[in-house]
C-alpha cells in the first residue's frame, strides 16, 4: 500500500507533465519510452484486476480526495494535477480525472501452439482494440499483429481494447516469415472460396487471420492457410467489417471446442 505524500504539479513546462501528453497523444510514444499511458477507471480497473500496478498514478484535483481506493493501490507515485492540466495532457475529448502509467510489458515469446489471432495490416484502431476483446472473450490468448497494422498498445487502441491488453499475450512488427514457428493451422477467411463457417469443422487450436480493411489477407499469409471459411450472409451485403468477422469466427471456433 502506498502510503506517500502525492506531488503536486502545476506547470505544463514539467518534464513528466511533457512526457505523459506525448504518451496520451502520440500513438507511437510508449516505443521510445517504454511506458503506456492508461486513462480513465475503467482500464486502470482492468489493470489492477490483472495485476498490473502502475508506476505512476495521475489524478485531478477534484478526483484525489475521492480515490482512496486506487491511491492505497499505487505502489510508488501519486501525482496530483489541476482539472486544466489534465486537460491538457489527455486525448480525450472529455479528459477522464484519473490515469496510469504503466511499465510496458515485455513482448512474450511466441508460443507455437497457442490459440492465435492473427492482424495482417489491420490499420484502424478501433477495429484492432474490437477484435483484441474478442480474443480474450473467446479464448485466443495469443495476438500477433504484422507490420503496418495499428500500434497495439496506442492510446486509440487501448481505449477500444477496454481492458483486453492486460489479459493476452500481445507481439507485435512481426514479418509473415516470423509466423514459420506456429504449429497451429492458419484459417482465413474468403468472400468466395472454402465452406461457410456454420457448416465447416474447425480445428482447435488454431490461428485465425484477420486482413487489411480494404484488401483483406495478402496472398502470402492466404498461400499459407490450413483452411478457408465463408461467413454467411444472407442480408446480402458485400462483406463485413473486420472487427464484426473476427467475433465471429473467434466464436465459431470457441463454440466448436470438444
Amino acid at each position: 500500500m502506498s502510503t506517500a505524500e502525492p506531488t503536486w504539479i502545476s506547470s505544463r513546462d514539467n518534464p513528466l507533465i511533457k512526457d505523459f501528453k506525448r504518451l496520451a497523444q502520440d500513438s507511437g510514444a510508449y516505443r521510445k519510452q517504454g511506458r503506456v499511458w492508461v486513462e480513465g477507471d475503467h482500464l486502470c480497473g482492468a489493470a489492477l484486476a490483472r495485476g498490473v500496478a502502475p508506476a505512476i498514478a495521475v489524478f485531478t484535483e477534484s478526483c484525489w480526495p475521492g480515490a482512496e481506493a486506487y491511491r492505497a493501490r499505487a505502489p510508488g507515485r501519486n501525482i496530483v494535477v489541476s482539472d486544466t492540466l489534465m486537460a491538457h495532457m489527455s486525448g480525450l475529448e472529455s479528459p477522464a480525472p484519473m490515469a496510469f502509467v504503466i511499465e510496458m510489458p515485455a513482448a512474450p515469446a511466441l508460443n507455437p501452439d497457442a490459440p492465435t489471432v492473427i492482424l495482417d495490416r489491420v490499420q484502424d484502431a478501433g477495429n484492432v482494440g474490437s477484435i483484441l476483446r474478442s480474443a480474450g472473450a473467446f479464448g485466443f490468448r495469443q495476438v500477433l499483429a504484422l507490420k503496418g497494422s495499428a500500434l497495439l498498445w496506442s492510446p486509440k487502441v487501448l481505449r477500444a481494447g477496454m481492458g483486453a491488453h492486460f489479459g493476452l499475450d500481445l507481439v507485435e512488427g512481426l514479418s509473415v516469415p516470423g509466423l514459420a514457428a506456429l504449429r497451429v493451422p492458419l484459417l482465413v477467411t474468403s468472400s468466395h472460396e472454402g465452406d461457410f463457417l456454420h457448416q465447416g469443422k474447425l480445428p482447435w487450436p488454431c490461428a485465425w487471420v484477420m486482413g487489411h480493411e480494404g484488401q483483406g489477407v495478402g496472398a502470402e499469409l492466404m498461400a499459407r492457410a490450413a483452411q478457408a471459411v465463408r461467413i454467411a450472409q444472407p442480408g446480402g451485403e458485400e462483406s463485413l467489417n473486420v472487427s464484426a468477422a473476427a467475433a465471429i469466427c473467434l466464436h465459431a471456433s470457441a463454440t466448436a471446442r470438444r
